[in-house]
């Protein structure tokens, strides 16, 4: 059976905890088993045991997160670089800071789509009730004044019937997507899922471009911290983005540049990589000899336009989703009301 891979929170917690563990002087294989030991649900127990003894016997720690199978494939990519440059705990307290992020992020996203899908079906049930159940009441009133709905109240009555006819496949489409709200809500590998399916089709543009460049500039800054060269960086940075094939495209032929020759921020603003403004930033960077930390504040940067990008998206959902379905609703107790008035006034 295969097993899942841990989450961004789990990973961005085992990152910290062994930097921290090994700035104490413990050494690699001690501080896992001691991980191990404080596993309080034992969910990883076997796997940190296994991990500390791969260690022992004298293998690396990379290899070992490798073998395990539960890790995000850029966690042991870093790592390896670490141990190459003799900068382990810094890859650690670099993963665990990205991980952290990634998991912030993944929750706004989260909270963003879920709310304004829930409002969405709970409207849809509204106006189903109402052409449903309301509407043949008020017909009821018609008849009994010896009238009959007409025009689009009595188009609404008949869409209301065949609806009521179709109640059944209605309410299998309700458990449906009830289903696949809170499959979405607790299930990480759902969305993943989800996600990926939309970075295929959807991935490259608007607000996904710029969750996109914040990822990306994330993991360069990362890698640039952590010793590696800029074309391993870059390699690694887009292996995140291996799931759009344009972002991938973009980072191969900046790649390619920077293999001829051509500096980071020129090989970035020319292939699109990302925007010029950034780059011309991250060109200064350069030329101070502080790449590392200007890609630092770049990647927060764009996380944090990421973020607001993510919430005006949804500020302009959720009201978008009451007007329309406030009109729709009021459209259908006007066309039933305004005829049912002119009759009491023309009893009265």
């Amino acid at each position: 059976m295969k097993q899942s891979t841990m989450s961004y929170m789990e990973t961005a917690d085992l990152c910290r905890e062994l930097a921290l563990l090994l700035h104490a002087g413990v050494s690699v294989g001690d501080g896992i088993a001691l991980l191990s030991e404080e596993d309080p649900s034992g969910a990883y127990r076997e796997m940190l045991e296994t991990m500390a003894r791969r260690v022992d016997e004298g293998g690396a720690l990379s290899a070992a997160l490798k073998e395990s199978g539960r890790f995000p494939v850029y966690v042991p990519g870093l790592i390896e670089v670490g141990e190459r440059s003799g900068r382990t705990e810094e890859a650690l307290e670099s993963l665990g800071r990205y991980y952290e992020t990634r998991e912030q992020m993944s929750r706004r996203i989260r909270s963003a789509l879920l709310y304004p899908c829930v409002l969405m079906v709970l409207m849809l049930v509204v106006i189903v009730v109402l052409l449903t159940r309301v509407l043949p009441v008020f017909n009821e009133v018609y008849a009994s004044l010896g009238g009959h709905l007409t025009g689009v109240a009595g188009g609404l009555l008949t869409l209301g019937g065949w609806l009521d006819a179709a109640m059944p496949v209605l309410c299998v489409l309700l458990g449906l997507a009830v289903a696949f709200l809170w499959a979405f809500s607790v299930s990480g590998a759902f969305r993943d899922r989800l996600a990926a399916l939309w970075q295929k089709r959807w991935g490259d543009r608007g607000v996904s471009r710029k969750l996109n460049d914040a990822q990306f500039a994330q993991a360069l800054s990362m890698g640039l911290g952590s010793g590696l060269r800029l074309e391993e960086a870059m390699e690694l940075a887009a292996r995140l983005l291996a799931q759009v094939p344009a972002a991938v495209n973009r980072c191969e032929a900046c790649r390619a540049q920077l293999e001829q020759g051509t500096d980071l921020a020129g090989a970035m603003r020319d292939t699109g990589v990302l925007a010029p403004s950034v780059c011309r930033l991250l060109a200064l960077g350069v030329r101070g000899g502080r790449a590392d930390t200007v890609m630092e504040e770049i990647a927060r940067r764009l996380s944090r336009d990421a973020d607001q990008a993510v919430e005006n998206r949804v500020a302009q959902v959720e009201p978008a989703l009451v007007l329309v379905s406030s009109i729709l609703v009021g459209a259908i107790l006007l066309s039933v009301m305004l005829p049912l008035m002119n009759i009491m006034t023309a009893i009265g």
